[in-house]
């Protein structure tokens, strides 16, 4: 007769195997992983560590413990991440949102806690939609655009803008960058965490990144800067006076894309550091 494996006992099996693959926090993910086998949540988890498993309940759970020891990501493996008070669905059309990103949308949200908040907002390179929808939930009577030039990008965007109400708020646009948008539409923010990385940074990113998330999401030619001198060039144009411009960016671009806002038109730029203390953010006004 077959041993008969409880939760805890494949939890502990599971993060060993995951810690001889190098993954770090090999017990968090096993537990999620895990978790996603069962139907449950995390923290559901720890009120079944007795509960024996299925032949076929392990199985799954196997499934999902090798494809993380491949370096697949974990959000893509169990097909959802949190991001800020939201859950979103991830998968390879889309980037997993990072931390940082849940920074810029609370720097963003702080930025008005003086004043009215923005009416309108632009949303350019939405991806999951996680910045967009963010936002929306934040400014509850602001009118939200979302951009990609990804059509499967949208898609995804589109189910989690339905599976957390926001549909009658948040429009999905099929355009790069500011092409298939009016220019006679004016905002009073534009919010972009834009492809930054350089083909050198792609080559030394971690395996599940230059192995499953989407390149054209990642790299940007001229040091990375490409996209983002793009976003700079059209953005004051678009906004209402007053307005604001925030952008995610890469290493060792600050200066370069600040004298960029400047010469754009832009009289208040400024870069903010991220939690790490690292050059993160650009906010032109």
């Amino acid at each position: 007769m077959s041993e008969t494996l409880t939760v805890l006992d494949v939890i502990k099996k599971s993060t060993d195997f995951l810690n001889g693959k190098g993954i770090e926090n090999a017990r968090f993910n096993a537990e999620w992983l895990i978790a996603a086998a069962l139907d449950l949540d995390r923290m559901q988890l720890y009120m079944k560590f007795d509960r024996p498993l299925s032949d076929q309940e392990l199985v799954d759970m196997r499934s999902n413990v090798v494809r993380r020891g491949k370096r697949e990501p974990l959000q893509y493996i169990v097909g959802h991440t949190q991001f800020h008070d939201l859950q979103l669905k991830v998968d390879p059309r889309v980037l997993i949102p990072r931390p940082e990103t849940e920074q810029l949308v609370e720097l963003i949200k702080d930025s008005y806690m003086d004043s009215a908040p923005p009416a309108r907002i632009l949303d350019l390179g939405t991806g999951s939609g996680a910045i967009a929808l963010g936002l929306a939930q934040i400014f509850p009577e602001s009118v939200v655009v979302a951009v990609d030039a990804s059509k499967e990008a949208l898609e995804v965007a589109k189910e989690n803008t339905s599976g957390n109400d926001l549909t009658t708020r948040v429009t999905l646009v099929l355009s790069s960058w500011y092409e298939q948008i009016d220019e006679s539409e004016r905002f009073d923010l534009i919010v972009s965490n834009p492809p930054y990385l350089t083909a050198e940074e792609m080559d030394t990113a971690e395996p599940e990144v230059k192995g499953h998330e989407p390149l054209n999401a990642l790299v940007s030619a001229e040091a990375g800067m490409r996209d983002l001198f793009e976003i700079i060039s059209g953005a004051k144009m678009r906004l209402n006076l007053g307005g604001s411009l925030w952008l995610e960016t890469g290493i060792a671009q600050r200066q370069a894309l600040l004298g960029s806002c400047s010469s754009a038109g832009f009289s208040n730029c400024e870069g903010i550091d991220d939690w790490s203390g690292r050059e993160r953010f650009i906010r032109a006004q």
